[in-house]
């Protein structure tokens, strides 16, 4: 497999597996805390899934420490997650949207986003 290719491929899978279990802590979180806290707190356990995930199989190949990478992956992270809450709760209560598709669409319109930080900065070779 080509390295745009595998990487491309980690990048789906390990994105997959931290926005589900986004969705997952959210959902479980949801009944009991407003729904942007329910969001945060599914940010922050996905986070890590994430960061190790891209650290070991997407980004395995980084120029960076693992203390660089994680200080920088934080703030790409941060940055997407902003973005995320914000289109969240415009989706959740200007739109009207159910809290679970809101999150599913600002969930996949930050991936490209924390890609992009991601590869050129965060992990940068």
């Amino acid at each position: 497999m080509t390295d745009p290719l595998r990487r491309g491929f980690w990048f789906l899978a390990v994105g997959a597996g931290a926005a589900l279990t986004h969705m997952a802590v959210f959902a479980l979180t949801q009944h009991r805390l407003w729904p942007e806290l329910a969001n945060a707190f599914g940010f922050v356990v996905a986070f890590f899934v994430s960061f190790g995930g891209h650290r070991l199989l997407t980004f395995r190949d980084a120029g960076t420490t693992v203390t660089q990478s994680f200080q920088r992956f934080l703030v790409t992270a941060l940055a997407g997650f902003a973005s995320n809450e914000g289109l969240f709760v415009l989706l959740l209560r200007v739109a009207g949207w159910p809290a679970l598709m809101a999150l599913f669409v600002a969930l996949v319109l930050a991936a490209g986003q924390t890609f992009l930080l991601s590869r050129f900065w965060a992990f940068r070779r």
